[in-house]
């Protein structure tokens, strides 16, 4: 039945809406705190076996404790329920469903996991420590109870992907659904979902609109009959994919699915923004799209501040006599200071100071900072070949200790220049959404030194744009593993 062409439907509709406009004073009151629950549409089934990475951390310490030859004791039950609190805030369930899609792990799956047990051992040994409790395990069963648990996630990781493909094979991963609205959007959602449970596709435009923008769709049928096609194929779940500006035709569909038990989803066109880091937020019960956000919350927060620690802390370690020899070399070929500290813009927009060993005969940091060039005589002798070889960036892994600045990520820039290039690059300052990098990943695509058009940062900023919307762990180790050889080969450094 087509609510607009039925009074009766209309002037239903219309009745509530206007009984509605004039609540009670509690009743207003009590919608003044309507909140959205967040979850999954997902089968139990699915939900049951993405829990199993707990049981599998769970078990494999009562295993080590029956291989160790040691007791369950109350102490040993509660460090197990310890465990599965902090395991179940540090690493998220298998993202069952993209494995399918892709037909693997997701990339980098295994590193992942190693660096979230990490990250759930550190904080387990830290309340032990701070609690004064250590003492209280056998240092055998925790020991190889560290070893063994993330080979134990690796195989319950795989083992789950495999369940979950042989249950989709016999079509129990999706309730049957149809798709309202023949856009990118549909077309996009019906690619990721099961396809052996897709019904078609449903629009308010007619078959020959459609076809000639759209041939390979399978149209089920227009809006005005959903809800009879709906009762009548038994459909479980119905995907409103049209544009959040077919408001009114929206709410007449919604009328319509009332009069079925199939459960409705709205999909909003997130495909019409630049998104940077895009994710759905709850912000006291009500949700949020998050447009653009930093990819750093959490366990990704943790695990890259930690790499940050740990990496240049050795570093230091190991640098450390060339750090000496490059600073006397400096003291003893020009006059002025070894480090030369500048402002530059950091996380967030915030002023930090940057140290370099210094490379030219001045020291520049006011409104207006000249980049520096091939022939550029302000550079030193020995300059030159720190900068060269990127020697000079040393002294910046003590920023990376002191938290202005990661081991990779979007090269800093002086604040002269800052202020000139964000006003005329379109998304220049999203790029301090993290912590500004020694390295970062326009650097290891040859984009060094100076950049003396517009069109050169430009395209150093679509490359620090491109690493906040793909960032993970594993591309910060592989722009590490880069930068190496581009140290080596010496490219655009002057």
């Amino acid at each position: 039945m087509n609510v607009q062409a039925s009074p009766t439907g209309v002037s239903t509709s219309a009745g509530a809406a206007s009984a509605g406009a004039r609540p009670s004073k509690g009743r207003a009151e009590r919608g003044t705190d309507r909140r959205v629950r967040f979850g999954l549409p997902e089968p139990v089934w699915l939900l049951v076996i993405q829990q199993l990475d707990v049981t599998v951390v769970i078990v494999a310490l009562f295993a080590c404790l029956i291989v160790n030859g040691e007791p369950l004791t109350l102490d040993y039950a509660l460090l197990a329920a310890a465990a599965a609190v902090v395991f179940g805030r540090f690493v998220p369930p298998p993202d069952v469903r993209k494995a399918l899609l892709l037909g693997r792990p997701p990339p980098l799956f295994t590193l992942r996991l190693l660096v979230q047990w990490g990250a759930v051992v550190g904080v387990l040994l830290l309340v032990g420590f701070a609690l004064k409790i250590s003492d209280v395990y056998a240092r055998s069963v925790l020991l190889t109870w560290f070893a063994v648990t993330p080979l134990a996630l690796v195989v319950s990781q795989r083992l789950q992907l495999a369940i979950a493909r042989s249950i989709s094979e016999h079509g129990l991963l999706q309730s049957r659904f149809v798709i309202v609205g023949v856009n990118s959007v549909g077309l996009e959602l019906a690619r990721r979902l099961q396809a052996k449970a897709f019904l078609g596709f449903f629009d308010f435009r007619s078959a020959e609109r459609i076809g000639a923008s759209w041939p390979e769709v399978r149209l089920a049928g227009d809006c005005a009959s959903i809800a009879g096609f709906v009762r009548e194929h038994g459909v479980h779940s119905v995907y409103i994919a049209l544009p959040i500006a077919n408001a009114p035709r929206i709410k007449t569909l919604l009328a319509e699915l009332r009069d079925t038990t199939a459960s409705v989803y709205f999909i909003p066109d997130v495909f019409a923004f630049d998104l940077i880091q895009a994710r759905i937020v709850d912000l006291n019960g009500l949700p949020a799209l998050a447009i653009c956000d930093t990819p750093l919350h959490g366990t990704s927060a943790f695990s890259k501040r930690l790499t940050d620690i740990t990496l240049s802390s050795v570093a230091l370690v190991v640098l450390a006599p060339v750090m000496i020899a490059i600073a006397v070399l400096i003291r003893a070929t020009s006059r002025g200071p070894v480090i030369f500290r500048q402002r530059r813009y950091g996380l967030d927009g915030e002023q930090i100071i940057v140290y370099k060993f210094r490379t030219m005969t001045v020291t520049e940091d006011g409104p207006q900072v000249p980049q520096a060039t091939r022939q550029d005589p302000r550079i030193t002798r020995i300059g030159r070949l720190l900068r060269r070889t990127s020697l000079d960036e040393l002294p910046q892994l003590v920023n990376v200790l002191q938290g202005t600045m990661s081991l990779v990520g979007p090269r800093p820039h002086a604040v002269a220049h800052n202020e000139m290039f964000r006003k005329v690059i379109s998304g220049y300052m999203v790029r301090h959404k993290v912590r500004p990098g020694i390295t970062g990943w326009a650097q290891v695509h040859g984009l060094r030194g100076e950049t003396d058009t517009v069109e050169k940062m430009e395209r150093r900023v679509h490359y620090d744009l491109d690493y906040l919307q793909n960032w993970s762990l594993g591309l910060d180790l592989r722009i590490l593993a880069r930068t190496v050889r581009v140290i080596v080969s010496g490219t655009n450094a002057h």
